[in-house]
C-alpha cells in the first residue's frame, strides 16, 4: 500500500479531517501513533454499540496504514463524567477490552487512571485550566456532557484532560465521532500551553437513533442502539422497527450502518428479493445503493432485511469470541 492509498484509507468515511495537511509527513514516521478514548458505559455487551464499531473500523483502517493504535478506557474521565462508581467502571474496562479484541483489534490497551495521577499529567492540566475560562470549557463539553443544565467542576476538567491524554499517549493522529470536535478545537487552541504539536484529528459521523431523527445511538436508551452482543433474533427486530422513510437519506439509520459498518467489510453487497419485485440488487459501493434508494427503486423493507444478515454475518464472530 503506498502512501495516496493509506491517505484514501483513512479519509474513507471520515465527518472531518483536521490538519489534513499533515497526513503525508505522519506516515513517514517509522510507526505513528493513532488513539482513541471511551468512557466505558454499562449495558448489553459492556455498552458496546455499533456506534463504537465505526470508530473502531477507522481504528482497523488505521492499523492497515501502519499506525500504532492505541485504545483508551477512560475511566476517570468516566467517573467524571458520573457516570458510575469505581467498582463498575473497573469492571466495565475489563468487558469492554474483551469486545474490542473480539472486533479484531490489535490495539494497546490503555487505562487512563494508570498515567493521569502521573505529577508531569497534572501540572499539564493545570497549566491548561489557568488559560482556559469556565465558559470556554464548558462550552466544550456540550455534546458529550451528562446532565448539562447542572454541570459539575468535574465535567470541566474533563475536556483539560482530554487534551493532555493526546500529549502523554504521545498521539500523531485522533480518532474520535463527530461529537468531540469542540473538545478538540478547544485543545487546538491551548497544546502550545503544555508543548505539545496540533496532532491530526479524524472526525467519524455518528450513527442515528434507530427510533429516528433528534438523537444518536446510545447504550442509556436500548431501544435506540444494537448492542455488538445482539443476537440474531434482536438484531432482526430491532432493524425492522427502525426509521427508515423511502428515499430518505438524512437521519437514516439503515443507510448510515451500510455505510459505515457493512461496506466497508464487504466489496460487493447483495440486497435479496423476490423474483416478482425484481430480483436481487448487487452493489460495489454505498454510493450506487443510496443513488437507487433515493431513487425509490430500493424498498426500505428490502434494505432492511439485507441490513440485517450483512450485520449479523458481522456480529456472530464477534458475539462467539465475546462470550468464551
Amino acid at each position: 500500500m503506498d502512501i495516496n492509498e493509506k491517505i484514501e484509507l483513512i479519509k474513507r468515511n471520515s465527518a472531518e479531517i483536521i490538519n489534513e495537511n499533515k497526513l503525508k509527513d505522519i506516515l513517514k514516521l517509522k510507526k505513528p501513533v493513532t488513539y482513541c478514548g471511551y468512557e466505558v458505559s454499562g449495558g448489553t455487551g459492556g455498552g458496546i454499540h455499533l456506534g463504537h464499531l465505526v470508530t473502531i473500523t477507522k481504528l482497523l483502517d488505521l492499523q492497515k496504514a501502519g499506525f500504532h493504535v492505541k485504545v483508551l478506557f477512560a475511566d476517570w474521565h468516566t467517573w467524571l463524567n458520573r457516570k458510575g462508581d469505581w467498582d463498575f467502571i473497573h469492571k466495565q474496562c475489563k468487558i469492554w477490552e474483551q469486545g474490542f479484541k473480539a472486533a479484531g483489534l490489535d490495539a494497546e490497551f490503555v487505562l487512563g487512571s494508570k498515567f493521569q495521577r502521573n505529577l508531569n499529567y497534572i501540572d499539564d492540566v493545570l497549566t491548561l485550566s489557568l488559560n482556559t475560562t469556565m465558559n470556554r470549557a464548558l462550552r466544550s463539553m456540550q455534546e458529550v456532557a451528562r446532565d448539562f443544565e447542572n454541570a459539575k467542576v468535574s465535567q470541566v476538567i474533563y475536556p483539560l484532560m482530554q487534551i493532555v491524554d493526546i500529549k502523554h499517549l504521545k498521539v500523531d493522529l485522533v480518532v474520535a465521532g463527530l461529537e468531540q470536535r469542540k473538545i478538540h478545537g478547544l485543545g487546538i487552541e491551548v497544546f502550545s500551553k503544555i508543548n505539545y504539536k496540533v496532532p491530526v484529528f479524524v472526525h467519524t459521523p455518528l450513527i442515528s437513533s434507530l427510533k429516528g431523527p433528534g438523537s444518536k445511538m446510545s447504550s442509556s436508551e436500548p431501544e435506540s442502539m444494537i448492542s455488538i452482543n445482539d443476537d440474531e433474533n434482536n438484531i432482526n427486530k430491532k432493524i425492522n422497527n427502525a426509521y427508515c422513510p423511502q428515499g430518505v437519506v438524512e437521519d437514516n439509520p439503515i443507510l448510515q450502518i451500510m455505510k459505515l459498518i457493512i461496506f466497508p467489510r464487504y466489496n460487493e453487497v447483495i440486497i435479496e428479493r423476490s423474483s416478482k419485485f425484481g430480483g436481487n440488487l448487487k452493489f460495489k459501493s454505498y454510493n450506487e445503493l443510496e443513488k437507487e434508494f433515493v431513487n425509490k427503486k430500493l424498498h426500505p423493507q428490502d434494505l432492511k432485511n439485507s441490513c440485517s444478515i450483512y450485520l449479523d454475518k458481522i456480529l456472530m464472530p464477534i458475539r462467539k469470541k465475546f462470550k468464551k
